[in-house]
């Protein structure tokens, strides 16, 4: 079992940054891939970014290439996705999920893929 804790949504202007926190708790957090994922209202869930266990591969949805950056800390059992340039589009509630069964050098934008989700934390961007 993993359990994921997200923070740091909130109101913030466009063209601001926000940092998401995830942290998780349960199995050893090295051993297993991380994603973002994002759900506007009336829209289905979608990718954000995910990385890899060690940090060293990232892959990224096409709307936040270079706007956003995941990275993680093993140590602090933690993930973060920094948002700079946030656009009003990029308003929706903001989940972190646990991929547990991916490889090493695994990843993917499929949800059905991500075993474990927190509750998720509203980000609202203003024009």
């Amino acid at each position: 079992q993993v359990q994921l804790v997200e923070s740091g949504g909130g109101l913030v202007q466009a063209g601001g940054s926000l940092r998401l926190s995830c942290a998780a708790s349960g199995r050893t957090f090295s051993n297993y891939a991380m994603g973002w994922f994002r759900q506007a209202p009336g829209k289905e869930r979608e990718f954000v970014a995910a990385v890899t266990r060690t940090g060293g591969i990232t892959l990224y949805a096409d709307s936040v290439k270079g706007r956003f950056t995941i990275s993680r800390d093993n140590a602090k059992n933690s993930v973060y996705l920094q948002m700079n340039s946030l656009k009003p589009e990029d308003t929706a509630v903001y989940y972190c999920a646990a991929d547990v069964t991916g490889g090493s050098y695994f990843l993917t934008r499929n949800t059905r893929a991500y075993e474990y989700w927190g509750q998720g934390t509203q980000v609202t961007v203003s024009s």
